[in-house]
């Protein structure tokens, strides 16, 4: 395929990564259809693309027509089939589980381009596992890991499995660069890759110093950003991205790369308790129904 012309691409999940991927391939000026198991959660994400473009428009980031050409691009989809049929391009981006990845990338395959790049948006399950399940089809198999807010930020981390082609690898960063983004190459199938593993290790030393009391969520963030650099503080990231998602990629961490990404209590407490973060409208911090911050929340100080 080729990337400066006009292509298909289907996104599987709609949830806030997926969402985000899709708008990006629509404002690229790629046909893409979105897929998920929830129809509302379909038009939840076409609601948000709207207003995002809206804004992006007014900012002067992106001209007016392109965003015009971009509604009329993306379509909603009835199912994986429907969404994947002939696409050049296929990006799962459902829930960090290896069984439901690896059903959502078979059976796009199944209607999809011969050739096409089967992509998938996991932050640290094994892309080779991934792609076990398509025996046929491993050397198109590639890990595109956006970042949240897919729209904005600027790095796709590209994840080599074991029998990922450099075909693939290379038709993977056209496809990024095409959406405006720049690339990093993960070459060994590790765990957590080069980004996943440092971030989900600074996020985890945070929550650990608010349950130990060093210093307030707001602080903590607060010092990260102004102290460090970071565009937002690692807490409020957690929130935005869901803690409950963040539990099980730190479950597979642990599991795979050993006891310093073991789970804190106090995440576990809050993936208990449904504080999940912005999408349920409380996690470290509170949202009112536009999703802005009211105020902190609470986790009980860790005892000693």
């Amino acid at each position: 395929m080729n990337f400066e012309s006009a292509g298909k691409v289907a996104v599987i999940g709609a949830g806030t990564m997926g969402a985000g991927i899709a708008q990006l391939a629509a404002t690229a000026g790629y046909e893409t259809a979105l897929f998920d198991m929830a129809p509302e959660q379909v038009a939840s994400a076409r609601r948000d693309m709207d207003q995002s473009l809206t804004k992006l428009v007014a900012k002067g980031v992106v001209a007016a027509e392109t965003a015009e050409r971009a509604r009329d691009l993306l379509r909603p989809a009835a199912s994986i089939e429907d969404a994947a049929r002939d696409a050049d391009v296929v990006i799962e981006a459902v829930v960090e589980k290896l069984a439901i990845k690896q059903e959502a990338l078979s059976r796009a395959d199944a209607v999809a381009s011969p050739a096409a790049i089967l992509g998938t948006n996991t932050s640290q399950l094994s892309i080779t596992a991934i792609a076990s399940a398509l025996p046929a089809a491993t050397d198109r198999v590639v890990g595109l890991h956006f970042f949240n807010p897919a729209v904005l930020m600027r790095l796709v981390e590209i994840v080599a499995g074991l029998e990922t082609s450099p075909d693939t690898l290379e038709r993977a960063q056209r496809f990024a660069s095409s959406l405006g983004k720049e690339t990093v190459v993960c070459r060994k199938d590790s765990p957590g890759f080069l980004t996943s593993r440092i971030s989900a290790i600074v996020r985890l030393e945070c929550l650990r110093m608010l349950e130990e009391g060093v210093g307030t969520a707001e602080d903590i963030d607060r010092a990260l950003r102004l102290g460090l650099n970071f565009p937002i503080g690692p807490l409020e990231l957690g929130d935005r991205n869901g803690h409950d998602t963040y539990l099980m990629i730190l479950e597979s961490l642990a599991e795979t790369l050993g006891e310093r990404f073991r789970p804190t209590v106090g995440l576990r407490n809050l993936v208990a308790a449904g504080r999940y973060g912005r999408k349920t409208g409380r996690g470290i911090y509170e949202y009112d129904e536009s999703g802005a911050i009211i105020s902190s929340g609470e986790l009980p100080p860790r005892a000693g």
